[in-house]
């Protein structure tokens, strides 16, 4: 199945909130910005395997924009300034 941008959308806002249950902790905006973030890696997971040729089924298609999700939340959490 081929999946369009709504199509990761909302695959995304799965896939955000899967990767705030993998990836617990306290992030400014809370479940918002995650859900944020899982949907920006929903479309960059999907672009990726679409590129790469990689997917196939709803199940594969949430699996790649969890992992997308989980690479930017542990990129946010990197470089995001920390508070005193």
């Amino acid at each position: 199945m081929e999946y369009g941008i709504i199509g990761w959308i909302v695959v995304g806002l799965i896939a955000g909130v899967l990767a705030k249950w993998i990836m617990p902790g306290d992030d400014p905006g809370g479940i918002i910005v995650t859900i944020l973030i899982g949907i920006a890696g929903g479309l960059l997971g999907g672009f990726a395997a679409s590129s790469l040729g990689i997917g196939g089924g709803n199940f594969m298609n949430i699996v790649i924009a969890t992992v997308g999700a989980i690479v930017l939340l542990i990129l946010y959490r990197v470089l995001r300034p920390r508070r005193a």
